[in-house]
């Protein structure tokens, strides 16, 4: 017996207008490697191209090639009304805010971009200038020295620690902190 061909891949339409959006999406060169996939995907899709060989053109699986399709497909009224009612920057924000991540669960950041790069400037600072005793700073006086200076109400040094080795730049050549214990190798 023969392999059965499973469920047809959802038909979905691409207009000439966000054609355009999506192919100025692919080419241009700011554009995240996901949305670039996925407006690859609904080009391909729009001519009704079957999931499987679209996910191996552009690199994806089967099923990432079916949701995208289905989330063009779902929301195909509000990308006529931004077509007929808005111009062409209001089309390219609907088709865009359809190529973005969905919103994940889990806890929220406690920490904003700003207040990251405001310790982490902090960290580039010597601890000399802000009145400090020491040469080098350590997580938790970083940590002491952020609160101090109200860049944050709080700051563990395990998550100051954490902000400084995820920014360092792999060819580093010493490290930015000083390990706190006593007899580690810094």
């Amino acid at each position: 017996m023969g392999k059965s061909p499973g469920p047809a891949a959802q038909r979905i339409v691409v207009t000439s207008r966000q054609q355009g959006v999506l192919e100025r999406i692919v080419r241009r060169r700011t554009g995240s490697q996901q949305e670039v996939r996925r407006a690859k995907v609904i080009l391909a899709a729009a001519t009704g191209g079957k999931n499987t060989p679209i996910g191996r053109q552009v690199g994806v699986t089967r099923e990432t090639s079916r949701l995208w399709r289905c989330r063009w497909g779902e929301r195909q009224e509000a990308l006529l009304a931004a077509e007929v009612e808005g111009g062409e920057a209001a089309l390219e924000a609907v088709v865009r805010g359809i190529l973005a991540d969905e919103p994940r669960s889990g806890t929220p950041a406690r920490f904003s971009s700003e207040q990251v790069c405001q310790i982490v400037a902090l960290a580039c600072e010597p601890p000399e200038a802000s009145g400090r005793p020491i040469t080098q700073w350590t997580p938790r006086e970083l940590a002491d020295e952020a609160v101090q200076r109200g860049i944050v109400l709080g700051i563990s040094p395990s998550s100051v620690g954490r902000f400084l080795k995820g920014g360092r730049a792999p060819t580093a050549s010493q490290s930015l902190l000083v390990d706190a214990r006593p007899g580690c190798p810094a």
